[in-house]
């Protein structure tokens, strides 16, 4: 089975600077010179998109120069960046270079609106523990290696792991399961610890320096998104600092995706919510801001004779729906081995 190559498919070095000659750097905006544009890209700030959502007062602040000069080049940044209204037929076309990564299992692709999780967008899934969560995100850092035609996006999976449930034998297993070879597989997946909840914040600048050197990510896996921002923000006094660091951190994560047009898959942790009488407690943590931030939610559970179980809880264009599905060898299937 042809998977992407690691270093042999990547872009020279030639090819990548004129790639980035072709794109409007910082440098091209009115009074931001290499140095002021060195302490933006220092602090997150790597495209005209970056620039042009600041105030004048932050970007004063962080450049070191003065608010009327701020105001001119943020003004330049939008008037480069074309911002504002288009019209549904335009933002349609814009949405054609959508692409899908399958999951292994024709029933979520299904449940997922028929092709995998798409990019562009942010995917969650939650449940208890042994549910399927990781083993999916497992499945998606293989398959996105895949050529196009045979349902992946050609290109390399991040994963930051907050939890250490990354298992390369496991990587192994299901590469070797589909005919591909293992160690170039593990080679295109990249994948770092994260041990606090800034660790894993600065991990997403990271990325964007990733791609910026050349890096064809098409898949960032988060697993899981909740575990320190759950254990450094304990008790109802810390719920609000909890939740707007939360937001923010989503809100980058929904940016990376849409800027680089590339999948983002989110594990959620759960808890039992003492106010439900009847039917199934468990409720994902992070309350509305999760829920609002991912285009896909599901919830993940074990089934009877060791399958699993997808509910498709929201979607803006998906009805709730439930599937079934397995976890073998060779990933996720309708079937067990």
């Amino acid at each position: 089975m042809k998977m992407v190559k690691g270093d042999e498919e990547k872009k020279s070095k030639e090819e990548i600077s004129n790639d980035k000659e072709k794109e409007e750097k910082l440098t091209d905006i009115p009074g931001i010179g290499p140095g002021i544009a060195a302490k933006l890209e220092a602090a997150g700030v790597y495209d005209l998109m970056g620039l042009a959502v600041m105030s004048p007062s932050g970007l004063a602040d962080l450049a070191g120069v003065g608010e009327a000069v701020a105001r001119k080049a943020i003004q330049a940044a939008r008037g480069m960046m074309n911002l504002g209204f288009m019209s549904g037929d335009e933002y349609a076309k814009k949405r054609e270079d959508i692409g899908y990564i399958t999951t292994g299992s024709e029933n979520l692709n299904k449940l997922l609106g028929g092709k995998g999780v798409e990019s562009r967008a942010m995917t969650e899934a939650y449940g208890s523990f042994g549910s399927g969560k990781s083993q999916l995100a497992f499945s998606l850092a293989v398959n996105v290696q895949l050529p196009k035609e045979q349902g992946g996006l050609n290109g390399k999976a991040v994963i930051i792991d907050t939890e250490g449930t990354f298992v390369p034998s496991r990587i192994r297993q299901i590469a070797e399961g589909m005919g591909a070879q293992a160690e170039k597989v593990l080679k295109n997946i990249l994948v770092a610890r994260a041990f606090s909840s800034d660790h894993q914040i600065l991990l997403i600048d990271k990325i964007n320096e990733m791609i910026k050197e050349g890096e064809p990510i098409k898949l960032v896996i988060i697993d899981s998104l909740t575990a320190h921002f759950r254990a450094e923000f304990s008790g109802r006094g810390e719920l609000a600092d909890r939740q707007q660091k939360l937001n923010k951190y989503l809100h980058n994560l929904t940016k990376l995706a849409e800027q680089h047009n590339l999948a983002v898959y989110i594990t959620n942790q759960v808890m039992a919510n003492p106010g439900m009488m009847f039917g199934d407690p468990t409720t994902p943590v992070g309350g509305h801001i999760v829920g609002h931030a991912a285009k896909y939610r599901m919830y993940l559970r074990r089934g009877k004779g060791g399958s699993r179980v997808a509910k498709m809880v929201d979607a803006p264009n998906l009805p709730e729906n439930e599937c079934m599905f397995f976890l073998t060898e060779k990933g996720l299937r309708d079937e067990e081995e």
